[in-house]
């Protein structure tokens, strides 16, 4: 793919990803299989050469990053969180937190992510696992459809992103739908809208974190207090 120009079709696409990938049970979350790079530095570097010409992120698709395992963890451990109800399992990546949701019993997942190559690779890994999970590619940050449950691991790393979701996620929060978001630290986590609710060590790809097991933190969030009107007329 060289110097290509053109987008990948979707069968492409599938076959990179078969390509690039092996099929493997995650540290933590050994019920769920994933279709993951075996040599992450190799697999980042040819999709910049390679695939960057064509307007393509990196492979985020292509690697169980800390807070997706935690969070998929939290799911498994308590599916009264997502039993029966309809969940949304935002900037999905490989899919794993959706298909926690979906092998938890939730009625319906469906997960979303704006990188083209993670249809195909949901696809695969929702496969792998025997469940079947709608995607959709687009932009889903200001919008509601009614979902019950919203899940998000690893999305504070960035800051016009992570202000986006903040306000975004009051909104749903406070019309009821229960927000909960797995991170291990990222910069942009807004702790003083987020309760805790339970910390897990993971292992994860030291090539691209920062340690080989990251303490990593289920949160939900919660929708700050509209401020009460001032008395003009008290001091």
């Amino acid at each position: 793919m060289a110097g290509r120009s053109q987008p990948l079709v979707p069968g492409e696409i599938r076959e990179f990803i078969l390509a690039n990938t092996a099929l493997a049970a995650l540290p933590h979350v050994p019920e769920i299989r994933l279709h993951l790079a075996d040599e992450a530095f190799d697999l980042w570097k040819r999709t910049e050469e390679e695939l960057a010409a064509i307007g393509l992120p990196p492979p985020f698709w292509a690697f169980a990053w800390a807070g997706g395992q935690g969070l998929a963890r939290h799911v498994l451990d308590n599916p009264g969180l997502v039993t029966g109800k309809a969940v949304l399992d935002f900037a999905s990546g490989s899919g794993l937190v959706a298909i926690a949701a979906a092998r938890a019993g939730a009625a319906r997942v469906i997960a979303a992510d704006i990188d083209p190559f993670c249809a195909a690779a949901i696809g695969l890994n929702a496969e792998a696992n025997g469940v079947a999970i709608p995607f959709t590619g687009e932009d889903l940050v200001g919008r509601d459809a009614g979902w019950d449950v919203v899940l998000a691991g690893d999305v504070f790393y960035d800051r016009p992103l992570a202000d986006r979701l903040q306000t975004w996620f009051a909104q749903l929060s406070a019309r009821g739908a229960l927000v909960l978001v797995g991170d291990p630290g990222r910069s942009y986590l807004p702790r003083d809208m987020l309760v805790e609710l339970a910390t897990y060590q993971v292992p994860v790809t030291r090539a691209l974190e920062d340690a080989e097991v990251k303490r990593t933190t289920v949160w939900q969030f919660i929708a700050p207090e509209p401020a009460r009107p001032v008395d003009p007329g008290r001091n």
